[in-house]
């Protein structure tokens, strides 16, 4: 067999030099591609490393911590799908910007709607408050004093579709004023005719005022309390004199005063000899026992009943009045309760006969009006 002699064949160094450039010159729009991308990442990765921002998001009982690229709180919201109302609670305005230095916390709280009636009117609100009290202030409700929250303390939690009903409490002070009744004082006058009355006081009533304390509830009044009274002016007693003197009318139309009447029997007489036992030549005739001269007015009477120079009025009961008499005479036969009265003739004393008669003592025994009448002559 022949020798077959072998050379191991070589590239040359210029050869592969020559591949290697041939070889990037076919990818170098790849490679430079690879190497922008990873530069372009790299930077990405750093500048996201530097301008990222951690938020931590408590949203009422949910706690949320992200990362975000936004510049404010808003952006960030927008980007996490985070939405808040305006009646909601935000801890920090959503303009405000955020910082990479450090982590943010943001706390919402959710607005819940309750039912405040007040004045008459209810009305729906959104509150995101935590208590009753801080819900009225905050939508602009001031309590009064006395103002208050049925069936709710102020510190009470706020629960969703809650009732707050408010009622206005208020006080006044009313006064009253009262007549005080004044009293009469009666004073008797043994001058005046009985049933006569004179005023020498007029009366004058006093002023009482009454305080009390009103509650009202939404207007009405609920209670009225007494607290106290007071006499702004004290009455005036009024002083009245009365008469008790004894008195009538006489079917004559005379005021008659006196003071005592007795019932009695009265006969009747003349001054003739059948009635006196004196004939008219008789010194005594017609002269009665005290020296009157008989005639009518003239009346005989037992002293011991009426004393004598008593002046009288004689009412005959059932009849026509005999009238103003003097006790000026005296009779064997008139003993007690009987008179007898003068009249001028016998057919007089004859239709006369015997009567019922009240005799009136006559008050003013000594007035003027019986010194007109002269009974002695």
């Amino acid at each position: 067999m022949g020798k077959i002699n072998a050379k191991r064949i070589l590239p040359r160094r210029g050869t592969v030099i020559t591949g290697v450039v041939r070889f990037f010159k076919r990818h170098v729009s790849v490679f430079v591609l690879l190497v922008i991308m990873c530069v372009s990442v790299f930077a990405g990765y750093r500048i996201f490393g530097e301008l990222k921002k951690e938020l931590k998001i408590v949203d009422g009982d949910s706690e949320i911590h992200v990362k975000t690229m936004g510049n404010d709180i808003e952006t960030a919201f927008n980007q996490m799908g985070v939405f808040v109302e305006s009646y909601d609670y935000i801890s920090a305005p959503l303009s405000t910007k955020l910082s990479n230095e450090a982590m943010q916390e943001i706390l919402i709280k959710r607005a819940v709607p309750v039912n405040i009636t007040i004045d008459g009117k209810t009305t729906e609100v959104m509150t995101y408050y935590d208590t009753v009290g801080e819900t009225i202030k905050n939508n602009g409700i001031v309590l009064g004093p006395l103002d208050k929250v049925v069936g709710l303390d102020l510190d009470d939690p706020i629960q969703m579709g809650m009732n707050i009903k408010i009622v206005r409490v208020r006080e006044e002070i009313l006064t009253e004023t009262e007549e005080i009744p004044y009293a009469i004082e009666e004073i008797p006058n043994e001058k005046m005719n009985k049933g006569e009355k004179r005023v020498i006081q007029p009366g004058v009533e006093g002023t009482l005022e009454k305080y009390y304390k009103l509650t009202y509830e939404d207007g009405r009044v609920v209670s009225r309390e007494f607290m106290k009274e007071e006499v702004i002016a004290e009455p005036v007693i009024e002083i009245v004199e009365y008469g008790t003197v004894p008195n009538f009318v006489t079917s004559r139309g005379d005021l008659v005063r006196y003071s005592k009447v007795i019932e009695m029997r009265a006969t009747a007489y003349t001054s003739s000899y059948e009635d006196t036992g004196k004939h008219p030549d008789h010194p005594e005739f017609g002269i009665c026992y005290t020296g009157m001269k008989a005639r009518e007015g003239i009346i005989a009477v037992d002293p011991k009943v009426i004393p004598l120079y008593t002046r009288v009025y004689v009412e005959v009961i059932g009849g026509t009045d005999y009238g103003f008499a003097i006790a000026g005479d005296i009779g064997s036969a008139i003993k007690g309760k009987l008179i007898d009265v003068y009249l001028d003739t016998k057919e007089a004393v004859k239709k006369w006969g015997t009567k019922k008669v009240r005799v009136y003592i006559l008050n003013e025994q000594d007035d003027d009006r019986w010194k007109k009448t002269d009974y002695t002559k």
